[in-house]
């Protein structure tokens, strides 16, 4: 059975100041999810699944989602706060800004899903390696198994000359996920990497692996999302900046004893729009790679 993407889309993009996810990077107007959707295609996937906001739907179809469903087989849901809530809930956070998390997510496009999935972000590349990679995996997985798989990247490939990144630290033994540590600060400080973890400077080598968001999954693993999402509930989702994070989901199907988590590893070097000034070293990569002819100059045809 072939395996779905599934794409989070529905970031708010406070720190870039804009919709990055429908930002223009290509030579004909592509947005860099047209390269992950095309890599994707190339690699096996049968199909795409966007979760968006529905504030941007109009502009989303219009800059991106067309332009995709006309090649790839293409839909979308919505995330937004009061999804998956009581009435009470929603009442009660009615004050809430940000989003719920990628683990939310996630479970809003459950029904969509009907085979191995592999899970993305909107504003990151990952390379046709990766996507190869889970695409094979998950090709060769049931709906059924509790076997799943992730692909890491080495973290000093992975950061931003712009500002700060957020990366969930991993440690891996014997090919499987043991655990992810989500650093939601690590930058530069006098050219080495720290994080800021609990309040405190942790030094970091950069050899460490990082977890991108880059999963594959079974439709099993929907089982431990649910039960994650429900603690949330009850332990976070009356503060005002605690999110449900799918890396912490995922290292807890290890933790449970409900699954493993295989790892793969990419030698990838990641780039993305996390902040106003990546927007144009995304340009200048993606132009690299057509005139290197990893990509054609017109992506769709």
């Amino acid at each position: 059975m072939k395996p779905t993407l599934l794409v989070l889309a529905a970031g708010m993009g406070s720190r870039y100041g804009g919709v990055k996810q429908i930002d223009a990077v290509g030579k004909n107007g592509e947005c860099l999810l047209d390269f992950a959707c095309y890599d994707a295609k190339k690699s096996g996937f049968a199909n795409v699944v966007f979760i968006i906001r529905r504030d941007i739907e109009k502009d989303f179809r219009e800059r991106l989602f067309d332009r995709i469903a006309a090649h790839f087989d293409a839909d979308y849901v919505f995330q937004s706060r009061e999804s998956l809530l009581t009435e009470e809930e929603i009442a009660r956070t009615e004050g809430r800004k940000k989003p719920w998390g990628t683990v939310h997510a996630v479970l809003c496009a459950e029904e969509k899903i009907r085979s191995p999935f592999a899970v993305i972000n909107s504003d990151d590349y990952y390379g046709r390696e990766a996507f190869k990679t889970l695409g094979e995996y998950l090709s060769a997985i049931p709906n059924d198994s509790s076997e799943h798989a992730m692909v890491g990247y080495v973290l000093e490939k992975t950061m931003s000359k712009n500002g700060s990144v957020s990366r969930g630290v991993c440690t891996v033994e014997g090919g499987t996920l043991s655990t992810i540590v989500e650093n939601t600060k690590i930058y530069y400080d006098e050219g080495k990497i720290v994080s800021e973890l609990d309040g405190k400077k942790v030094a970091l080598s950069g050899k460490e692996w990082v977890s991108m968001n880059l999963f594959g999954f079974s439709p099993k693993a929907f089982e431990t999302f649910h039960e994650y999402w429900e603690n949330f509930r009850e332990r976070g989702l009356f503060t005002e900046k605690e999110e449900a994070l799918l890396p912490v989901a995922a290292s807890d199907i290890g933790k449970t004893g409900k699954g493993k988590i295989k790892f793969f590893a990419s030698s990838e070097s990641w780039f993305g729009m996390t902040y106003p000034e990546d927007r144009e070293i995304v340009r200048e990569e993606i132009a690299a790679k057509i005139a290197g002819g990893y990509y054609p100059e017109r992506l769709w045809g």
